[in-house]
């Protein structure tokens, strides 16, 4: 049904998911970031409201176990969610349910944890936490993406994807990055297509919103 990457970069306090799924806009559910917080995927049978809760703990001062803990013990059907979590030190979490659809399995890497359901094989998560490493030097949500990438590359998910997401949380209460992909017989590709073009334009959008008396024009018709 689901696999995701949720990382961050210690470099620049940045956090974030790259997430795909068979259903139809993991984006709007799924994927969980805020700045000076960290970061949450909930995925398989999917609770939203996991993300919020567990990043208004970890904004209050809990590492991401300890914001698990407290949100995904003795919770009501706790056993149907699989939750992944990072913190803005490198602490990372994770919970996978008993009733966990499929072949499922999680991968813990440096300042990052991948983890999937209904996939083709275990492998999955350990090929995108490799893509995650191999990327260290890039933009945050550029690791992502190539993890994200290199999980489709090793088998991904048994049926068909059609959704995917790419979400990172900056210095500011928006998201820095914030692209979906809602329906696609392609949607990670299209993920990359959408990065691609949004990269280019990424600070001029920050500009925009913190200073607009130096951002660039539009280039758009009526706009000079």
């Amino acid at each position: 049904m689901t696999f995701s990457i949720t990382g961050m970069c210690e470099r620049t306090a940045m956090a974030g998911v790259a997430i795909t799924t068979s259903s139809i806009s993991v984006g709007s559910r799924c994927p969980w970031v805020r700045a000076g917080a960290g970061a949450v995927a909930t995925q398989n049978v999917t609770d939203p409201s996991i993300g919020n809760e567990m990043l208004d703990l970890m904004a209050q001062g809990l590492d991401a176990p300890s914001a698990l803990a407290s949100v995904m013990d003795d919770r009501p059907f706790a056993q149907y969610r699989q939750v992944t979590a990072v913190d803005l030190k490198g602490n990372i979490a994770e919970r996978t349910g008993s009733e966990i659809l499929g072949t499922h399995a999680v991968c813990h890497g440096h300042q990052c944890v991948a983890a999937g359901n209904l996939l083709s094989s275990t492998g999955v998560p350990a090929a995108m936490t490799e893509g995650f490493a191999q990327h260290a030097g890039s933009h945050l949500a550029e690791r992502l993406l190539c993890a994200l990438e290199a999980g489709v590359a090793a088998g991904g998910e048994e049926g068909p994807t059609h959704s995917a997401a790419l979400l990172v949380a900056g210095e500011n209460v928006w998201p820095l990055v914030d692209l979906r992909v809602d329906w696609s017989d392609d949607p990670v590709g299209d993920l990359r297509d959408l990065w691609l073009r949004y990269q280019p334009q990424m600070n001029d959008y920050l500009d925009r919103a913190l200073n607009p008396a130096v951002a660039p024009a539009y280039g758009v018709p009526g706009d000079p």
